[in-house]
């Protein structure tokens, strides 16, 4: 079950992501095709996967629900230009219980905070689940699977880290994205040590020469929509 289980997502994935940009549109015109992908995880029990595949399921979960929370949200044609747009004065768009997954209803807060960190040790994950944004790491164009999440995880960490819109190495300096201040416990308020683990070539040759000198520097999140033409 587990091999076809996120099928459907990578179908949609393939067809309406492209270098991390997204067609809402696309994905709007095709939501009967999203929804049948979420009624399946709705009706799967993650708990009778291997480890592997619970994670995979979760952040597929995370993800898909954030695509479904963009649509839900259209507003005359078009999606929000942010996606904290969503929700009220006093209320998150990562607060809304509306994920249906093995049968109980989640917000994306729950899924990320209480069940992916709390169950699940492996800072990858913040490379994978996708917060709609442009300053988010990418949504890639396949489904998470376990038999290659591996893989999967450390190329998506890789490619954040080393894309210089997100971090970047200026003399001394180490300008990192927020995540890493958001999450600080997640990477033992070290984010030097987890480039120095987590890039190849020039940059971590760069950072490991200058280890002792560097300084980290948190860089401004760009909350605008992950989607074509904004």
């Amino acid at each position: 079950m587990a091999e076809s289980l996120h099928g459907g997502w990578t179908a949609l994935l393939s067809r309406y992501v492209k270098d991390g940009v997204v067609d809402y549109q696309g994905f709007k015109d095709d939501e009967a095709r999203l929804d049948r992908y979420l009624d399946l995880l709705a009706s799967t029990d993650p708990e009778k996967l291997s480890e592997a595949d619970k994670l995979a399921y979760w952040i597929n979960g995370y993800n898909s629900y954030t695509v479904k929370l963009i649509l839900d949200n259209f507003k005359n044609g078009g999606p929000p230009s942010s996606i904290r747009k969503i929700g009220g004065l006093f209320s998150s768009p990562w607060k809304i219980s509306f994920a249906v997954l093995g049968g109980a209803t989640y917000s994306l807060d729950n899924i990320e905070h209480d069940i992916i960190r709390v169950r699940f040790t492996e800072p990858r994950i913040h490379f994978a689940v996708n917060c709609a944004s442009k300053s988010c790491p990418v949504l890639i164009s396949e489904a998470y699977e376990g038999a290659t999440l591996d893989q999967q995880l450390e190329n998506s960490t890789r490619e954040f880290l080393e894309n210089k819109e997100h971090n970047y190495l200026v003399s001394d300096t180490l300008y990192v994205s927020s995540i890493f201040k958001w999450y600080k416990e997640d990477f033992n308020d070290d984010p030097l040590s987890f480039f120095l683990a987590h890039t190849s070539g020039e940059l971590q040759q760069s950072l490991h020469s200058k280890k002792d000198q560097i300084r980290v520097k948190y860089l401004d999140y760009d909350w605008s929509l992950n989607g074509a033409g904004n």
